[in-house]
């Protein structure tokens, strides 16, 4: 499988890292997001640390993000994208999510 990555920002600034790894996922602060005097983390399941977050599947904060129903159905057909595949639903639809946080393709997980 080769890797995915994906860039989380919060309101439009760089935060995260997500990884497709051969077991699921795995989402690591970005450095200097942990050190903004304000930082927040991504969500309250996964309070700000320097150790990364590995999850089986998508972490279940990422897979809330992704749409259901019909709006799953319309989303999977129209990019060819298998209902199955979490990750790549995610990355293909998240770079303009309602809500603070995004998730943006990347092909090497830069931090910006």
């Amino acid at each position: 499988m080769s890797e995915r990555v994906g860039l989380v920002r919060i309101d439009g600034r760089p935060a995260g890292r997500l990884e497709e790894t051969p077991n699921g996922s795995r989402f690591t602060y970005l450095p200097d997001w942990l050190n903004t005097p304000h930082a927040q983390p991504v969500s309250l399941t996964m309070p700000l640390r320097r150790e990364p977050y590995e999850s089986k599947g998508l972490h279940p904060f990422f897979e809330n993000l992704l749409p259901e129903g019909w709006l799953l159905e319309l989303s999977t057909a129209k990019l060819k994208i298998a209902k199955d595949d979490a990750f790549g639903l995610l990355l293909a639809l998240c770079a303009n999510c309602v809500g603070a946080v995004e998730v943006i393709a990347t092909a090497d997980g830069g931090d910006g």
